[in-house]
């Protein structure tokens, strides 16, 4: 894939503080970074860095203390309703407990259909229901053994999938994903992580990917940030934070890399 020059997001200064006074607490410090179109970037850290807090300070979930984030040349650090819902038709999430991601009381092609209205989509009903069918077969599940079935009726890794879908109903241009592995069997996540490499090579998604786990983040990483207690404390390319990393905490991180990721960076 030929290499893009042109940033998609740019974070600038980004700064969080929780609560005031002797009870605050700096989850995010003064972090700058940028991400180019097409790029899958990964934000690694342990629990409790600060990476979920700039997943969704990236979304608009969460206001920041300081700093602004650039979105296509645009700041979008105080967007507001009708401007913000355009922002979330180009930039979607996935997160990692992908139950408590859905209604339980309904089926799959009712949560599908709601994002249509929750973004108050033209198509007609016949568009929709073409485009759910084609999303969920690029997520490798047969529409017609999933759509009428409960959230409680599919497996951990379904689940996944169906919320891989649901963002990429509307094909956002950033995905953040924020430890989509982490709460499924390890003989699935391997699908999950091709799944996220397929829609950067076949829709130009820029991905950025939110794990602890370096050795997830080596294998589908252009490049990689470190964080750790708010700051990002080393960026560069996959390869170079493998081979030759600087900073203490990710010579740590990398001694860390359970057996599972270990196989993949040596073969």
């Amino acid at each position: 894939m030929a290499q893009n020059t042109e940033e998609i997001i740019k974070v600038e200064n980004l700064t969080k503080v929780f609560g005031s006074g002797k009870k605050a607490v700096k989850a995010v410090n003064n972090i700058n970074f940028s991400i180019k179109k097409g790029e899958i970037v990964s934000l690694v850290g342990q629990s409790g860095s600060g990476k979920t807090t700039v997943t969704r300070l990236i979304l608009r979930l969460l206001k920041e203390t300081e700093g602004k984030i650039i979105f296509e040349g645009k700041d979008v650090t105080d967007i507001k309703g009708k401007e913000k819902k355009e922002y979330w038709k180009k930039v979607q999430a996935i997160f990692q407990d992908p139950y408590a991601s859905f209604n339980i009381f309904s089926p799959v092609k009712k949560v599908l259909l709601d994002t249509f209205k929750l973004f108050n989509s033209s198509y007609s009903k016949k568009e929709k229901e073409k485009l759910i069918c084609e999303t969920l077969e690029s997520v490798n599940l047969r529409p017609e053994e999933v759509v009428d079935k409960y959230p409680f009726e599919l497996s951990g890794g379904q689940r996944q999938r169906i919320m891989i879908a649901r963002a990429h109903l509307i094909r956002p241009q950033l995905l953040l994903a924020d430890e989509p592995t982490s709460m499924i069997d390890a003989n699935l996540r391997s699908g999950i992580l091709e799944l996220l490499l397929s829609l950067r090579d076949t829709d130009d998604c820029t991905i950025m990917f939110v794990t602890h786990d370096l050795g997830l983040a080596y294998y589908v990483s252009d490049r990689i940030f470190i964080m750790h207690e708010g700051e990002i404390v080393e960026e560069g390319s996959a390869d170079k934070i493998i081979t030759a990393p600087e900073h203490p905490y990710t010579i740590q991180l990398i001694k860390d890399v359970p057996k599972l990721s270990e196989e993949w960076l040596t073969s």
